[in-house]
């Protein structure tokens, strides 16, 4: 019987346990921090070993195979060990997909892989495909392998999750975007961040299909040095393409295996320059699996949208709230600001993961009217943005930067979230910041 350690008791590490002990291995899970109550039932449950508060080196180290979760770095010692050992630690992706002959669509980019992930699956759902969602989004992809039986599923892939790929293929990738991010555990070489991000092609054939941004910097680089069996797909917002997805009037024009679709733009329900590329990724994904076009059309036109992603929260005395959370980087920020239409305070802080602020200089300067800070430390923001923002003010939570923010603005204004940094400092997780954000908006009335 195979042994295989699970490291980490969370979503990924669970459900990898629980699909291993149906293949018959002999499974043990180990988590450094305690492991939540409903994960530990479930354990219980199905009668998996497993321990909480440390790891017990000599039992990892025991392993045939170890499964570790994508918050767990490479250069842990106990990491660095049981690959001096030649001991196989892979992704959960990498463990599941060997157990599936389903269609994999693999979304990975810096920004906008939620929403792209959640239109392609809320397309092929509407085109009453039978399909599950899974990766970094939903139920665990292991536990979703081992109990039901999904023909299709559309994987929201980090590069953390890349990292532990070896024969991973999904028949459809995509790429949105590559913009630096997550650094810190890349040796702040963008380099290596790109080449974790293009691990979602390296076991592609020619029988599969590689979607990317064609305007995207490191992604064209990537192409151009090194090569990928797929077929490229490109899209783009800025020219007329022969073949992929570009815009045409005011008009999105795919253009994929002699098929043309085009979809007016004001049909789209997600606004943004960003949201239009995600429609067109999700769009040609949708055509690449014989979905009609009829139903890509009105699926994309019925899209409520993802949460805490530029959600518009509510008005209050005449100024809109918007909570995109989930904007952890600087590039997500970008296209938020972008959107922004109307004058706005805009709430921004948190842990930084070595984040430049000056590519939103010329977007704060014409769009921002005050800026609160939600962060522990806000020193590199303040530097930034003094001179170019009159009012900067720190708060030390979300129901304190609501209140000053409803003070700041005035009527048709926005007050926007979009922090650019993560969320431990002051939350739990982006989540926790986005529904502390709603709940202080909803008690200003």
């Amino acid at each position: 019987m195979k042994k295989i350690v699970v490291l980490g008791g969370g979503e990924s590490g669970v459900g990898t346990a629980i699909l291993a002990k149906q293949k018959n291995y002999e499974v043990f899970v180990s988590d450094k921090g305690a492991i939540a109550d409903k994960y530990k039932k479930v354990l219980l449950h199905n009668e998996i070993d497993f321990e909480e508060n440390q790891h017990t080196e000599a039992k990892v180290l025991n392993a045939d195979l170890v499964m570790k979760s994508p918050g767990i770095p490479d250069k842990l010692a106990l990491i660095q060990k049981l690959k001096k050992m030649q001991i196989p630690v892979i992704s959960e992706i990498e463990f599941a997909s060997q157990f599936t002959d389903a269609t994999i669509i693999g979304i990975t980019g810096s920004n906008g892989k939620t929403t792209t992930t959640l239109l392609t699956h809320h397309v092929l759902k509407e085109a009453k495909l039978n399909v599950g969602i899974a990766g970094n989004i939903g139920d665990s992809f292991a536990q979703q392998v081992a109990e039901q039986n999904f023909e299709n599923y559309v994987l929201e892939l980090s590069s953390f999750q890349l990292d532990g790929v070896e024969k991973f293929r999904p028949h459809i990738a995509i790429i949105t975007n590559i913009t630096p991010d997550h650094l810190d555990r890349y040796e702040y070489d963008f380099k290596k961040y790109v080449a974790s991000k293009f691990r979602i092609t390296k076991n592609q054939t020619k029988e599969d299909y590689l979607i990317y941004d064609a305007e995207d910097e490191a992604i064209s680089q990537w192409l151009k040095e090194n090569k990928t069996e797929a077929q490229l797909i490109p899209f783009s917002i800025e020219r007329e393409l022969e073949y992929g997805a570009f815009i045409k009037g005011n008009n999105i024009i795919t253009k994929i295996n002699t098929e043309q679709f085009t979809m007016p733009l004001s049909n789209l329900t997600l606004q943004g320059k960003h949201n239009v590329k995600n429609a067109m990724a999700s769009a040609m994904s949708a055509q690449l699996l014989k979905v009609r076009k009829q139903t890509i059309k009105e699926s994309l036109s019925n899209f409520e949208g993802a949460e805490h992603r530029l959600e518009n929260v509510q008005k209050v005395k005449e100024v809109q709230y918007i909570n995109d959370s989930k904007a952890t980087n600087v590039n997500a920020t970008f296209y938020a600001l972008e959107c922004m239409d109307n004058p706005t305070v805009w709430i921004v802080g948190g842990v930084d993961k070595g984040n430049d602020y000056h590519d939103l200089l010329p977007l704060v300067r014409e769009k921002v009217k005050a800026i609160v800070c939600l962060g522990v430390d806000n020193k590199k923001i303040m530097e930034t943005f003094s001179n170019v923002v009159d009012m900067i003010i720190e708060t030390a939570g979300a129901e304190e930067a609501v209140k000053v923010s409803a003070k700041l603005a005035t009527k048709g204004d926005n007050v926007l979230l979009s922090p650019a940094c993560a969320s431990f400092d002051l939350f739990e997780n982006y989540e926790d910041r986005g529904r502390q954000f709603k709940k202080a908006v909803r008690s200003i009335l």
